[in-house]
């Protein structure tokens, strides 16, 4: 069962000042959304995907794991407590039941179901309710990255044409990095969870392409190859999520739109990106 990226989460400190800083680089961002559970959002959507960026604002709310039962919110406040920057992955699912079984026949460890509501506001200003079915899956192997496929109860009321038009020119999540120093394990997993192969395009970088948008896995030489500096500090024996790419209508005025907003651009062969201390603890890259 093929999937696609769906969306990422982006975890960061202070929402508003995040939501501003992402506004700054030219995305649409919704209205802020709170979860039942302590955690609340705003989202850069995309035709078909888009980047949640999540803070913890209620955490009172936060339920803590229990056995089987993965806790969506206190991964995140404790991936918080080291980092800002992407803490999951999320897939596309169609059907919920189909995705924890093919998983479970492959061996990844699945957690027990996971239903949830919100209250989210229209370009309108109106307010409705939807919902998600998330299957969540995880790896010992991979402590500070999460996994969960996502399936949407009334996709009619979530995505938005009004909330897809972006300043930078962003139409489409590109790329996911994700640096490890076993790529082929890591690229193993993500081929399980994506249900896509592992390919081998260079020493040091392996490509899941999904169904929308590609995993890039990364040695952490491959990667400072790639983006000189970036995340020079941080320990690089425990596989992360480094950053991601997007899609552009036209990445040179998307370039010229960062740097007018006086965030830290560079330019390699690759195309350009932003440092993680602009992305807030991710590069972003146009594609």
């Amino acid at each position: 069962m093929p999937r696609g990226i769906d969306h990422l989460v982006l975890c960061v400190n202070d929402l508003k000042k995040a939501r501003d800083a992402y506004t700054a680089m030219g995305f649409t961002m919704t209205p802020p959304a709170q979860h039942p559970f302590g955690t609340g959002n705003t989202l850069a959507q995309f035709d078909g995907c888009f980047l949640e960026v999540l803070a913890v604002t209620q955490p009172e709310d936060i339920f803590e794991h229990d056995g089987d039962a993965f806790s969506f919110p206190a991964f995140n406040r404790d991936y918080l407590a080291h980092h800002q920057g992407m803490s999951m992955l999320v897939l596309d699912s169609k059907d919920e039941i189909a995705d924890r079984a093919q998983y479970l026949a492959r061996g990844l460890r699945v957690h027990s179901p996971f239903d949830f509501q919100r209250q989210a506001k229209q370009p309108d200003g109106g307010n409705v309710t939807v919902g998600f079915s998330l299957t969540f899956v995880t790896d010992p192997a991979l402590p500070d990255m999460a996994f969960f496929t996502c399936k949407q109860w009334r996709p009619d009321l979530f995505w938005k044409p009004d909330y897809q038009r972006h300043a930078n020119g962003a139409t489409s999540i590109k790329d996911v990095f994700v640096v490890s120093p076993d790529i082929v394990s890591g690229a193993a997993f993500l081929s399980a969870f994506a249900d896509a192969p592992a390919i081998e395009t260079a020493p040091g970088v392996h490509i899941v392409a999904t169904q929308r948008g590609n995993l890039i896995v990364m040695t952490p030489d491959a990667f400072a190859a790639r983006f000189p500096g970036a995340f020079a500090d941080r320990d690089t024996s425990v596989p992360f999520f480094a950053g991601f790419s997007i899609a552009c209508v036209d990445p040179d005025k998307t370039a010229h739109l960062w740097q007018d907003a006086g965030l830290q651009v560079h330019t390699g062969a690759d195309g350009t990106w932003l440092d993680p201390s602009a992305g807030l603890g991710c590069v972003i890259a146009t594609a």
